[in-house]
């Protein structure tokens, strides 16, 4: 049974969230979003009166890594708990969303896992919001892949048709991703091709997708009831507006292209272009959002962009072919 739901401010309260560091993240959610600083109040008070938001997290033809990459920062340091840090962005997240049917996180099997789908979307008509992860089948009417005996295609239709929102998380579920590669033997699809129509869609690609998108889309749907402004393939300005070159550090920092992965430009920070690295062509907030709590990202670790937010990246040459 879906229990009824508590404020997103008073889940925080629980969790021992303080104040200030409320203030902080709604003020990183603005940044995120490139709004003005201002904005993070109107965030802060949106979020204190709004009620955590039901979420149907589908996996279909996936690898789990979007999946991983959501599970990678929903962690909280052992100084954080101790008040000397603050907790992670998506320990946050987590206090927003009630996630109440994601297979590889709940306990729940079987018929007891899809009674769970089924409650929410009974219990909140277009009033949860749906996570779609892996490409979705249509080949042989959908059967590659199934789920307690019904297609991921048919699943994916009901559920993302009667949901406030639908969030296309990852390069698959966005145009196929991996399993549309090449001939494409199972008829891979993403979620606009399988669910047409849908008008509170957005998509968040990436091999994996990076939950900061995620978190940040989903504050200014909570913040402003609408979606961000999004591009002509409905991903989010904020997040895939400017290509990665155009972010890097390594970009008009004063050295030369490095020539080869042993050369002393490539160790001193020299822009990876001949090196095959596919920043200028490919649009992401990589370089400022970063992975790993925003440690790092590929190309400061010295490995060039792959170009996994572009459209058709498999079959695109990203890893081996160099120009």
């Amino acid at each position: 049974m879906i229990q009824e739901k508590t404020s997103i401010i008073e889940a925080m309260r629980q969790r021992g969230v303080s104040r200030r560091q409320f203030v902080q993240f709604c003020g990183m959610m603005a940044a995120v979003l490139s709004l003005p600083p201002t904005a993070g109040r109107v965030i802060a008070n949106a979020l204190a009166s709004t009620q955590r938001l039901p979420v149907i997290w589908l996996e279909f033809q996936d690898c789990t890594g979007d999946t991983e990459s959501f599970l990678r920062a929903c962690r909280r340091t052992d100084a954080a708990v101790q008040g000397k840090e603050d907790p992670s962005l998506t320990e946050l997240v987590l206090d927003i969303l009630s996630i109440d049917y994601h297979e590889t996180l709940m306990a729940a099997a079987g018929f007891q896992a899809e009674k769970s789908r089924s409650d929410v979307i009974s219990q909140f008509p277009k009033g949860y919001l749906c996570v779609v992860e892996g490409s979705i089948p249509t080949a042989m009417n959908g059967y590659f892949c199934t789920i307690g005996g019904r297609t991921a295609m048919s699943i994916a239709r009901e559920t993302c048709s009667q949901a406030l929102a639908t969030v296309a998380f990852g390069t698959c579920a966005w145009e196929g991703g991996l399993p549309a590669a090449g001939i494409n033997p199972t008829g891979a699809k993403g979620v606009r091709d399988v669910v047409p129509g849908l008008t509170n869609l957005v998509n968040i690609p990436g091999c994996p997708a990076n939950v900061v998108n995620l978190v940040a889309t989903i504050v200014h749907f909570l913040t402003y009831n609408k979606l961000p402004n999004l591009d002509g393939k409905g991903r989010p300005l904020f997040a895939y507006g400017t290509s990665v070159h155009d972010q890097c550090e390594r970009k008009d920092n004063g050295i030369d292209e490095a020539q080869s992965y042993s050369d002393t430009l490539y160790r001193n920070g020299g822009c990876l272009k001949k090196l095959g690295c596919r920043g200028p062509e490919t649009y992401s907030n990589c370089p400022t959002v970063r992975w790993n709590d925003g440690a790092c990202w590929p190309v400061a670790a010295g490995h060039g962009c792959i170009g996994c937010t572009s459209e058709d990246f498999w079959d695109q040459g990203s890893f081996h072919s160099y120009e």
